[in-house]
Formats: C-alpha cells, structure tokens, sequence
C-alpha cells in the first residue's frame, strides 16, 4: 500500500534504517553483549546481500509477467536452505521430508499466478528472478550461522549492512515517482520485518533450518488473505489449494 505512494524502494529504505536506529538505541542502552566478530560478519553479509537480491526481485518483476518469476524465486528462497540443512542438520525423518515437500508445492502454488495473454516471461526476468531467490535463500543460511552469537546484536548488524546495501541502491539507481509520503508505510514495515526476522532467528536457533525456513516462506499466504480483507482481492484456485497444502505441510512440520 505504501508503494502506492512512493516507489517501493523508498518505503524499504525507510524500514530498513528506522529498525536499524531503533536496534541500535536497544542494544546499547540495555548493554547488551556484544558477540565474536564472526558472528556479525556473517550477519552483515546476510543483511548486505539480502536487500541486493530484493533490488534484483524488484527488477526482475518489473521487467514483465510477475507469476511465474516470483514463484521461481520464492521456490529457490527455501531450496538453499534446505539442501544446506541436510549436509548440516542431516536427512529429515519421514514425517519432517512429508512436510518440506507439501511446503515446497504450497509455496509454488501459493505464489505463481497465471500469466495473462501477452508477452511471454523475458529469460532476463527468469534470470534475476532466480539471482534473487538465491541471494535471499543464502540470507536464510548466513542469518542461521549468525544466530549463535545472540538475537539482538545479529538482528543489528543485519539491519545496519542492508541499510547501507539500500541506499547504495537508490544512490546507483534513482527510484522514479515522488519522494515524499512514505515514511509511516516504511516504519510500518521496517516494524513488522524485522519482528519475522527476529523469529526466524530464534526458531533457526532451535530447530531444523530447513523447517524454520520452509514455515516462514509460506507466509505469502498470509498476504494473500490480508489482500483479500484489505483490499478485496480474490485469491486464484490454485492460491487456495496451496494455502490448504501449506496447512497440512505445517501440521506435518510440527509433529
């Protein structure tokens, strides 16, 4: 909604470096401890290459044909983390595999939209679609590797790095649109975001990546049905049938 206003770009900006102040101001007046070095690297390197994947996703869907390109790159988010949790965590049990499975076809119905007749997908798109979801898939990965120095400074670093990753972007690349109206939409969520990573972070912490990482990719459907409260916007069939298999696959993570 908030990009409605403003280019999208700003209104991530603006989240990104209002939860980084905030996190900031947190961390330093409860005196919290500051971790090894390498835990904030890997958190940096996360927060960094996280919002140059999110330029790249916005680029992408710019250039044409949103359904199928979002789908491949929400497909990617979660394979990263999940081939590196079974060199890492080992193979899942059989339930736990049922559940990544039915999470991974839930996430690829939950997202892919048919294409309206037109232009078909440009590769180009297809490309930086999957240099996203790549890039956003490796976050997952570096934020779980960080995790082990504590949430609060890990959640810092991440948020500073991409703070600076962001406005690299915009200085490289000047959002178009009018720069003015987006501050309250990007506290909001600058908010929000950074409370699902915080528990990300604490569910990496203590369990499986590849569970953590699949539960929390299925929150598309969670816009789904927000989008259809707020802005009446009805979900395609194939939407609900993965919302129904996004259901099931939780149960069976959950066992």
């Amino acid at each position: 909604m908030g990009a409605r206003r403003a280019p999208a770009l700003l209104v991530v900006a603006s989240g990104e470096i209002f939860s980084f102040l905030v996190l900031l101001v947190y961390c330093l007046g409860t005196g919290q401890v500051l971790p090894h070095a390498h835990f904030l690297f890997y958190a940096a390197l996360g927060g960094f290459e996280g919002t140059i994947a999110l330029a790249i996703f916005y680029r992408a869907l710019a250039m044409g044909a949103m359904g199928l390109t979002a789908a491949l790159t929400g497909l990617l988010t979660v394979l990263v983390p999940v081939v590196f949790s079974f060199f890492y965590d080992g193979l899942p049990a059989p339930l736990t595999a049922a559940g990544l499975a039915m999470g991974l076809g839930a996430i690829w119905l939950i997202t892919h939209t048919p294409a309206a007749k037109g232009p078909v997908t440009p590769p180009t798109a297809l490309l930086l679609g999957a240099l996203a979801g790549l890039g956003f898939g490796t976050q997952l990965v570096l934020l779980r590797m960080a995790s082990g120095g504590g949430v609060p400074w890990v959640i810092t670093s991440a948020r500073g790095a991409g703070s600076l990753a962001m406005v690299l972007v915009i200085l490289a690349v000047p959002p178009k649109g009018v720069w003015r109206g987006f501050w309250l939409a990007g506290i909001a969520t600058g908010v929000l975001d950074t409370a699902g990573n915080l528990f990300y972070l604490s569910a990496a912490q203590f369990g499986r990546l590849d569970v953590a990482a699949v539960v929390c990719s299925l929150y598309p459907a969670g816009t789904i049905l927000l989008a259809g409260l707020v802005l009446h916007e009805r979900p395609t069939r194939s939407q609900l049938a993965g919302m129904g298999m996004a259901l099931v696959a939780v149960m069976l993570l959950s066992v």
